[in-house]
């Protein structure tokens, strides 16, 4: 399939390590891939569901042990713990590379070796990137097929090039003691074993999306970032696209796949998908920074997921899925999960393999769900009903405006624009969320995630910092203006004021018309913040212009103790802070002191 002199040594090299029975090159016909779903449901790794209601849909279950992404064993092995810097695990390369290879020696007797050429991005464009993941999981080689494009076409653009991330995945033993998933960012390497989990072990995920791109656009001078993209057309037909970054469980996916209001709809307001999870962004020869989506499907959290929160991420997963450790419904070969319908199946088997009693369901209690809270659908984008146009583009879509969120009950407000792209750096570095209910530890306790990126940054995050900045140099004035938004504003009761999911178009609005120069706004010592005319809220039922005055507003005390803890945060990156941003922060505190 290729005469890639380093691939080949790099394979060979493997095989002696691992020790495989066989040895398969991915080509990406569908001849092959269809030959591995039918091996993978007669050794029982997947269950073909029902071709009438779930065409070409398969259910996967991961062992009790192996269900979610693994922070305290995600490693960052630079050459210098410097390099990884204080948001990271770091390890020496040599050391972990010989503890890697000593817990993945030998486990592929008696298995299959899968070596998977990939595309990150439109095969062939000029913002993408190409990896080969070697895996002994059928598993991952069918998921790497819907997440990337895979196959021989990959191999042709590749070439005798030795510009490829090279990734080992080894399922070992499920180990969770001996598990680790490690980036070795200098030598475009990554390794993961004894994990069996798709978010551990499809390698072109976060693994090579944000940890190792990262770094490899901090040196090449591209950008690898945790964002949506959302094309927005209005009734002319023009298009504006939008890059956005949140913390988990401040509805991403909902923004990324948003359906406009009925009354915006009739007037001709679309919402296009490029991408829901990952942006690559490259200044253009006109100067703009333009991105693409590396991914080529959607690896969503299922739970939650229905017609009404989210219609277009559930209709991707309609065809061409797979389902895993959601519940199995026995009585017509379906899948289903918490939050899906309200009617619960009385023939299923739960997420770990058992009989599920739906009598003893808790919504409160976990243990008694059918589905994991962290199962997960990996789906076609090209299922997507709102999929952008320039989905496959490979020269990417060019970018208005940066918009940086999070869940916030009484600080930051609905809206408002950056002063400028160095205010707007400060901004995303100070990013933080407010945890709930539903999320491990206290409830209200402020956490801290700049950029959405603090468990993805493949380097220092001082000098991630850095490098935003140095973009916006490069841009000039044709750098995207940066906003955030806080759609969780909150009344004394807890109760949410701004409406959200489908409405936040409104606000989206608001964003473009700013970066047309079509409407003005309030200077705050924060930013500029929306004269609240300037949002439209027509057919609004059960909010006024008062209380989006309310949710506007900008109160002196709380911006005071959140500047007080802006600066605790930034203690921690010490000399390596740029002094821009220090700059800022003593900029915002002088500016709320004369309020």
């Amino acid at each position: 399939m290729t005469n890639n002199k380093t691939l080949l040594a790099w394979v060979d090299e493997k095989i002696n390590l691992v020790n495989p029975d066989k040895v398969m090159w991915i080509d990406g016909s569908e001849e092959q891939l269809e030959a591995l779903r039918k091996e993978a449901v007669q050794t029982g790794e997947m269950i073909q569901l029902n071709e009438e209601l779930l065409p070409g849909c398969y259910l996967h279950r991961t062992k009790p042990n192996d269900v979610a992404r693994v922070e305290d064993r995600t490693f960052i092995c630079s050459r210098t713990k410097e390099n990884a810097g204080p948001t990271n695990n770091w390890c020496d390369p040599q050391e972990m590379y010989k503890k890697l290879y000593d817990i993945a020696r030998g486990t592929y007797k008696g298995r299959t070796m899968y070596v998977i050429p990939f595309s990150m991005g439109p095969i062939g464009s000029p913002l993408a990137k190409i990896g080969v993941e070697i895996t002994d999981s059928i598993y991952v080689v069918l998921n790497m097929a819907i997440m990337t494009r895979v196959g021989q076409k990959v191999l042709d653009v590749l070439g005798e090039s030795d510009d490829w991330v090279r990734g080992l995945h080894a399922k070992c033993d499920v180990d969770p003691e001996n598990r680790y998933i490690c980036q070795f960012p200098e030598d475009n390497a990554i390794i993961s074993v004894n994990s069996a989990y798709g978010g551990n072990v499809l390698l072109g995920k976060k693994c090579f999306a944000l940890r190792i791109a990262s770094y490899q656009g901090w040196k090449e001078g591209w950008m690898a970032e945790h964002m949506l993209i959302l094309g927005l057309e209005n009734p002319k037909g023009e298009v504006h696209y939008i890059a956005a970054a949140f913390p988990s469980a401040c509805g991403k996916t909902n923004l990324a796949m948003l359906i406009p209001p009925e009354y915006l709809k009739k007037k001709g307001y679309k919402v296009w998908t490029v991408g829901d999870d990952i942006a690559w962004m490259r200044i253009g020869e006109d100067g703009r920074l333009y991105a693409i989506n590396p991914e080529n499907g959607f690896f969503g959290v299922a739970p939650g997921t229905n017609e009404k929160s989210n219609f277009n991420a559930l209709a991707s997963t309609r065809q061409g899925t797979i389902f895993t450790n959601v519940l199995h419904n026995l009585d017509n070969n379906t899948v289903w999960w918490e939050g899906l319908s309200k009617d619960l199946p009385t023939n299923a088997i739960d997420w770990k393999g058992d009989k599920w009693d739906p009598t003893k369901f808790n919504k409160a209690d976990k243990s008694t769900y059918g589905a994991h809270p962290n199962s997960r659908f990996t789906a076609p984008a090209k299922n997507c009903p709102c999929i952008s146009d320039a989905f496959d583009k490979g020269e990417g879509v060019p970018i208005s405006a940066i918009v940086f969120g999070g869940r916030r009950a009484k600080c930051a407000p609905l809206v408002y624009q950056s002063k400028d792209w160095v205010n707007g750096v400060f901004v995303g570095s100070a990013m933080a969320s407010e945890t709930t209910a539903a999320a491990a530890g206290a409830v209200g306790v402020t956490r801290r995630d700049p950029m959405a990126m603090l468990p993805f940054c493949g380097y220092n995050m001082g000098d991630y910092f850095q490098h935003w900045l140095d973009m916006g140099k490069k841009l000039g004035d044709k750098a995207p203006k940066i906003f955030n938004v806080n759609w969780f504003r909150t009344d004394d009761e807890g109760n949410f004021l701004w409406p959200g999911f489908g409405d936040n178009i409104r606000v989206l609005n608001w964003i473009v018309d700013r970066c047309e120069g079509k409407v003005d706004a309030d200077e705050t010592p924060i930013g500029y913040v929306p004269k609240a005319d300037d949002i439209d809220l027509t057919d609004l039922e059960d909010f006024d212009r008062a209380t989006l005055q309310s949710i506007l507003e900008v109160n002196k005390e709380v911006w005071q103790k959140e500047a007080a803890e802006i600066e605790e945060h930034y203690k921690k990156f010490g000399d390596k802070l740029p002094h821009e941003l220090r700059d800022q922060l003593e900029g915002l505190k002088a500016r709320l002191a004369s309020l």
